[in-house]
């Protein structure tokens, strides 16, 4: 009675902007909705409520149901059975039309934007205004910054949406959910592409939705974030809801127990700890190409080498160079005490050197091949006779790799756009360690991927550098950097701003450095 008393009262305060009885009536109400897919139950029986002007989140592993709730609520799937309520009306099943009449929106970590319109032009695409059949840009426009000016955001309509930072391109995308009257906007890992400066700026929004009254169920693996910016929290684990409560009465070991079903006592594994007196493996020297420009820094054996700075900083295009993606038109490398320049990823991977890129999806797998092929394809060479490939060979090899990397697949042949997306980035470093490199790079390792998932990745890594392999980590998540790193590379203005080692680095100093 207690735990309702405060909870009761705390929702009070967060809707304390609503009138009347408005105050203890949510906005939508999901009660007993399954789903099943082929056999298998994704949602059991689950039941939630949100209220108006509230920030709630919906946490869980990839595969927990999250995104099989928000298909139905916003119509894209029909439930086997349940009820759904918005402003106490009864649904059986929303379809699109409905869902978008209704106000619930939903904005998804790929944005649905045209890159070559303006702001205004993505803001109103399909809804153009009109006078007498001609489409009055004026109008259009001239909403476009009164809808800027509500929600206090400084942004040139004019400007094309391609010209725009990644933190802007999803503040158009709130934009749009708001010219259209949206009342709840669902945002599935909104921040995931963000640096800490522009989730800041993210945040503000938000804050300023709510004020207004708008309700946010807000999806993130950033457990950070829930704490920081969300009123109540949810958590759905294997299909069943296990937790709903307010964020300030539980603690984020809890969280994750909640969500992954046991108790993680150690977020980032112990690090090498071979920052300073490892055997140099890798010597980069006043590099410079047309995207950054006098880099320097070394790698150890053994060694995680963390690379922080803002998004646009140089990093990734850092990485590209070493991978022979991009040649460098001055300094020099040295790789195991060799000159080394490569012209391919090929020459980079026979050289010793793999590449975990940070689109997972565009760069590091094969969406419409099964998983065998995914892991087997960097030594697709190695494990045919010219055009044939030795079957058995293949199917050892990714049987291994799944056993020992606990790749969740239903079997080799498994589509590998079908897993998740943690056990999508273990294939992918599956991939890379069937070559044997000496040295891995990890770009963004961890990035939309759940809880569980990054702790089996972490542990991986450490596992690596034991071994004796060297990794360098690129990471905009500043306590995985902090927590994973042996030394910090700080990037800005694409060159190399600060070297940091461990026990100087805090992230407000990483974020000095980076901001010079």
């Amino acid at each position: 009675m207690e735990r309702q008393r405060r909870d009761h009262s705390l929702l009070s305060l967060i809707h304390s902007n609503q009138k009347g009885n408005e105050m203890d009536t949510p906005i939508l109400r999901v009660e007993n909705v399954s789903k099943v897919y082929s056999g298998v139950t994704v949602l059991d029986d689950v039941s939630l409520e949100i209220y108006p002007g509230e920030i709630h989140s919906l946490c869980g592993e990839n595969g927990a149901g999250k995104s099989t709730l928000i298909k139905i609520l916003t119509g894209a799937i029909t439930p086997a059975s349940g009820r759904i309520f918005v402003d106490g009306k009864q649904y059986d099943r929303l379809t699109p039309r409905q869902s978008m009449d209704l106000g619930i929106a939903v904005i998804y970590q790929e944005f649905s934007l045209i890159p070559f319109l303006t702001v205004t032009e993505n803001i109103f695409y399909g809804r153009e205004k009109s006078h007498l059949g001609l489409c009055s840009s004026r109008e259009m426009r001239q909403k476009a910054i009164d809808l800027c000016n509500e929600m206090g955001i400084e942004l040139d309509v004019d400007m094309r949406v391609k010209d725009l930072g990644i933190a802007y391109q999803q503040i158009v995308e709130i934009l749009k959910a708001v010219s259209l009257n949206s009342r709840i906007i669902i945002m599935d890992e909104p921040t995931a592409p963000l640096t800490v400066h522009e989730t800041a700026i993210f945040f503000r929004l938000i804050r300023r939705l709510k004020e207004k009254g708008t309700t946010i169920i807000f999806i993130s693996h950033r457990l950070e974030e829930v704490f920081e910016i969300c009123d109540r929290v949810t958590v759905l684990c294997d299909g069943h809801k296990v937790l709903t409560c307010m964020t300030g009465e539980i603690d984020r070991s809890r969280l994750v127990a909640a969500m992954v079903g046991r108790e993680i006592t150690n977020q980032y594994p112990a690090p090498s700890g071979n920052g300073d007196d490892g055997e140099t493996i890798l010597e980069v020297e006043d590099v410079s190409n047309r995207y950054v420009h006098d880099i320097c820094f070394s790698l150890h054996k053994g060694e995680i080498l963390g690379f922080g700075g803002l998004i646009g900083a140089g990093r990734t295009e850092v990485m590209r160079i070493l991978f022979g993606l991009d040649p460098y038109s001055s300094g020099s490398i040295r790789f195991k005490g060799k000159p080394y320049r490569p012209r391919s990823t090929k020459q980079a991977l026979d050289s010793g050197i793999g590449l975990i890129p940070e689109d997972r999806k565009r760069q590091g797998i094969v969406p419409c091949r099964p998983v065998r092929d995914n892991i087997c394809l960097s030594v697709e060479k190695r494990l045919s006779d010219h055009w044939l490939l030795f079957g058995n060979a293949e199917k050892d090899l990714a049987d291994e790799s799944i056993r020992e990397l606990n790749i969740k697949t239903s079997g080799l042949n498994q589509l590998i756009r079908n897993l998740s997306g943690g056990n999508q980035q273990k294939a992918v470093l599956a991939k890379m360690l069937a070559t044997n490199c000496d040295v891995l790079i990890f770009d963004e390792p961890t990035r939309g991927i759940d809880v569980g998932a990054k702790q089996e990745i972490y542990e991986l890594m450490v596992q690596l550098v034991k071994q004796g392999k060297s990794i360098i980590m690129v990471s905009s998540e500043m306590p995985e950097l902090i927590g994973m790193s042996d030394r910090i590379i700080v990037m800005g203005s694409r060159t190399i701003q600060g070297e940091l080692r461990r026990g100087e680095y805090t992230q407000e100093r990483i974020l000095d450095i980076a901001s010079r």
